[in-house]
């Protein structure tokens, strides 16, 4: 049996074409202009087997028609039976189809070959007559194996109504039979074809085993740029770590990157990678990101788990491991399952940057329309908010992502000391620097040929932080404003994990070795960044420097009005916030509904358009925030000790205070860890006195008198009656606890709107 060629999808293609060009014309490009999204990864798959092309301006225009001689040709295709061809290029079947017609091979073996399509009953044939709905259905249940007799009544209506009892006309309008076929109904029409059983053979199922290839189901595209066995970049990698060469001279476009799918097999090389279907891939720029879920910018959720797949940079992790690469503004590719969970994850809008361009003028796109190859109606995102030329500034960094068809942005700069690289200081294609390697553009060896190791240097970063350009530190507009998190502090050695994903580890310089007392303070103060937002540069090999943030913009955060002060909130703003066990990232939903006083912000920094991108919230003060419930204990000299006990016991003190305070009341606190041995504040929470449980909504949020304040599933829960805290059992949290022992309770808030404890019990019963 012939191999047939086959397709497993492109499920509602609103945009496909399948043109078919005479010999002579150019040939198609592999870029739709005129598609995006599913339907430019959908088409592609087909267009690396054959059956569909695009024009030769690389458009598909799916609302054009198709002739008679045009759907002859896909039908050959289809049945991957071209290299029959030969037999029928000189033979005249239809007195108006000579040999020299474009299609005469193609129209002669569909009706004398494979029996799929019939003349008329004058014995022309028509070739350039449009094909309509109801032939193109008849023709592809000839295809099936499907004969007249099976069928029977009135054509086309009992062709249409058997197609579609089928699956074969799912997602067509079938009330237009006697309609010209537009290319996006043929591209439908031929998806069902290829994932249709075929009639009559008992020996094969469907076009997948019909066709004589191997398939390989549950696949995920890493790459489509590997090197392959015939040593050229053009094969395809897989999660499980398998490459494949093509076959023939096609390559993908990269537009199925990032997809699930089946992998169909000529002998050991790939005629094609066919996704599942339409709608499981999805693209979303995060806005919080969870041990357990992941939030986007529009505020839908996804909910992941630790051992949930994580590819960035072709390799394989988990999202235990990459969630410290993900961060607010940073684009993710979610492969969703059936039941609307997360599958795998790609870091990145699903292409991995190839080529970038740089801007040098303020307010300028020049270059955009290069990268993308000639594709228009792209989106641009800077740092993973929409934007325009407006918002370009010199050097920032643009790439392209076809599959999204969007141009991102971004101006992440780093300034440190130039370590080595490889392979040359003329065409580096990897450098090191902070402590880190990174992967070096081909767009961006012109500028780093200018610097050699023990330079200093400023790099200009992608988004997913490749090297595509370096300027000398100091260059105007281009100063470092890397911000990261000081994770681990040893000693004289730190380890940051920058805000971008990159991590950067070093010795950091104490100040004068000979001078005892200059490196005493200089540890303490480092010791003191452990788990802050720090700025990191480097000077020396293995060497970095960090410097703590604070301050920056000034006023109370409003959270109704997304404003800090006289500054907007960007829409992909990060907030942080300090806590006595390290850092904790949030998103405005968790801060309430009231306005935060300036007081409770630590840091605030703006991005180029003057908006508010990051806020650390927490007491100035040097130590961290605690919240807890005062205990009150007296020397025998009646001098006053506080300490704060929280569900987890003892979390500070106890410490000789003057604060006029009682025990048993909850308290914002900072130890002052400058080594006072006391608090450096202590403040009462807000008391929010018998709130019924109608108040609530859910379990993480509650209004009272107009204000709305969040309640975070950490929330510390006390009973009055037992005296004791309360915490989760059988099943059910503290909250749930809490919420069915008392109709009233009492709510503690700290001055960011968030319920730091509750209380049940005592009168409430």
């Amino acid at each position: 049996m012939k191999k047939r060629i086959l397709s497993l999808l492109l499920l509602a293609a609103m945009a496909a074409s399948l043109l078919v060009l005479p010999a002579q014309a150019a040939p198609p490009a592999n870029r739709f202009y005129d598609l995006n999204g599913d339907a430019y990864a959908q088409v592609e798959s087909l267009r690396l087997m054959g059956i569909m092309d695009g024009f030769s301006d690389g458009n598909f225009r799916p609302n054009g028609q198709l002739t008679r001689a045009q759907f002859c040709k896909m039908v050959v295709c289809a049945l991957n039976a071209e290299d029959e061809l030969g037999l029928y290029r000189t033979v005249t079947v239809y007195p108006d189809v000579k040999p020299s017609h474009w299609a005469a091979a193609y129209i002669n073996m569909a009706s004398k070959g494979k029996n799929a399509i019939s003349g008329f009953s004058d014995g022309k044939f028509y070739p350039d007559r449009t094909v309509t709905l109801g032939q193109a259905a008849t023709i592809l249940l000839r295809v099936l194996g499907y004969k007249d007799e099976n069928i029977g009544g009135v054509w086309p209506d009992s062709y249409l109504s058997f197609a579609a009892s089928i699956g074969l006309t799912d997602g067509v309008d079938t009330t237009r039979g006697n309609s010209p076929l537009s290319r996006s109904d043929a591209a439908i029409l031929f998806n069902n074809l290829l994932r249709a059983d075929v009639q009559g053979d008992k020996t094969v199922s469907n076009f997948l085993t019909a066709a004589g290839l191997t398939t390989k189901a549950d696949m995920v595209l890493v790459s489509s740029n590997a090197r392959g066995p015939d040593g050229k970049e053009t094969a395809m990698l897989f999660s499980d770590g398998s490459v494949y060469q093509m076959a023939g001279d096609k390559a993908s476009n990269g537009s199925l990157n990032g997809l699930k799918g089946t992998l169909v097999l000529e002998g050991q090389k790939v005629r094609t990678f066919l996704p599942d279907a339409l709608g499981v891939s999805r693209v979303i720029t995060v806005l919080k990101a969870e041990a357990n879920q992941i939030t986007d910018r529009s505020g839908s959720k996804y909910m992941v788990t630790s051992g949930t797949k994580v590819y960035r940079n072709s390799a394989e992790t988990t999202w235990s491991e990459a969630r410290s690469w993900v961060n607010p503004g940073t684009s993710l590719t979610l492969y969703l399952g059936t039941a609307g969970n997360v599958e795998f994850i790609f870091i990145g809008g699903g292409d991995s940057s190839t080529e970038a361009v740089i801007v040098y003028e303020k307010n300028s796109v020049k270059g955009f329309d290069a990268l993308t190859g000639g594709v228009g109606g792209y989106t641009i995102y800077k740092n993973g908010c929409r934007a325009n030329a407006k918002d370009m500034r010199p050097y920032d960094v643009a790439t392209y992502a076809s599959s999204t068809n969007t141009i991102r942005v971004c101006d992440t700069r780093l300034t440190g000391y130039y370590e080595s690289c490889t392979p040359s200081p003329t065409e580096p294609t990897s450098i090191r620097a902070l402590g880190h390697d990174f992967d070096v553009l081909p767009t961006a060896q012109s500028t780093l040929a200018k610097f050699r190791p023990g330079d200093q240097i400023t790099l200009l970063l992608t988004e997913d932080n490749k090297v595509a350009g370096a300027v000398k530190p100091g260059t105007a507009g281009a100063g470092a404003n890397a911000i990261g998190i000081a994770t681990s502090i040893s000693g004289a050695s730190a380890t940051v994990e920058l805000l971008c994903g990159i991590e950067i580890k070093g010795s950091v310089d104490l100040g004068d070795p000979l001078s005892d007392k200059i490196t005493t303070l200089r540890q303490e103060e480092l010791a003191r960044m452990q788990n802050r937002l720090v700025r990191v540069t480097s000077t020396g090999k293995n060497t970095i420097g960090l410097v703590r943030l604070g301050g920056g913009v000034s006023g109370a955060l409003d959270l109704e009005k997304r404003r800090l002060g006289s500054s907007n909130l960007a829409e992909t703003v990060s907030v942080f916030r300090y806590t006595a066990d390290g850092i904790e990232t949030l998103s405005l939903n968790d801060l309430g509904a009231g306005p935060i006083p300036n007081g409770e912000i630590s840091y605030a920094h703006t991005n180029w358009a003057g908006q508010v991108d990051i806020i650390a919230l927490g007491a100035v003060g040097r130590g961290a925030t605690l919240y807890g419930r005062t205990s009150i204990t007296m020397d025998d000299r009646d001098a006053t000790y506080i300490s704060i006990y929280s569900d987890q016991g003892k979390i500070a003190g106890p410490f000789r205070s003057h604060y006029d305070i009682s025990g048993g009341v909850y308290v914002a606190a900072v130890v002052d860890d400058a080594g006072t041995g006391g608090f450096s504040s202590l403040k009462p929470l807000t008391a929010l006195k018998d709130v019924p449980n109608t108040a609530w909504s859910g379990e993480s949020a509650v209004t009272v008198d107009g204000r709305s304040y969040s309640i975070p599933a950490s929330v510390m829960v006390y009973n009055k009656d037992s005296r004791e805290w309360i915490s989760a059992s059988e099943g059910k949290s503290a909250v749930d606890i809490a919420h069915a022992y008392a109709q009233k309770c009492d709510m503690y808030a700290s001055d960011d709107g968030v319920i730091r404890a509750i209380e049940v019990g005592g009168d409430f019963r």
